[in-house]
């Protein structure tokens, strides 16, 4: 399941619609170990097309040094679909390589409702999975419903 917060499902779904009818794409790291996203990274979409997204090589390379000097990972990446549903497509399946992240997609296809839905994609097999959207991670469910989270 992803856990996530409004603020970042907002910043997520603002970068798709500022970038439609091209595809936007970005990462939103976490504390390595924690699976819980943190840090919204809007990526430029090297690409600039409506049907595909590409990282610009730099740019993946300035983020994960970035992430590594914040011990952080990818916990979410994200990417929208302008025209289809907010499901993977073979390229995007073929570009997975990230088996612990959380492949979100967004769907600007209508122009008054978005598509948020999370994926792990591992070994080219997606699997759908439930999203929970909430206010704060302060009392997330922890297993220890005593201590706040960090």
């Amino acid at each position: 399941m992803l856990r996530i917060r409004r603020d970042l499902v907002d910043e997520i779904v603002a970068h798709a619609r500022r970038d439609h009818p091209d595809e936007a794409c970005g990462v939103i790291a976490g504390p390595d170990g924690s699976d819980r996203p943190e840090r919204f990274i809007p990526m430029l979409n090297a690409a600039r097309s409506p049907t595909f997204y590409e990282f610009d090589s730099g740019d993946l390379l300035r983020l994960y040094r970035g992430m590594d000097a914040n011990d952080e990972v990818p916990v979410v990446i994200y990417h929208s679909h302008t025209a289809t549903e907010a499901y993977p497509s073979r390229t995007d399946i073929s570009y997975a390589s990230e088996p612990f992240a959380h492949y979100v997609l967004v769907s600007t296809r209508d122009p008054e409702e978005h598509e948020f839905r999370s994926y792990r994609i591992v070994d080219g097999e997606v699997t759908e999975e439930p999203v929970e959207v909430v206010e704060s991670y302060m009392f997330a469910n922890t297993g220890n419903d005593d201590a706040p989270d960090r």
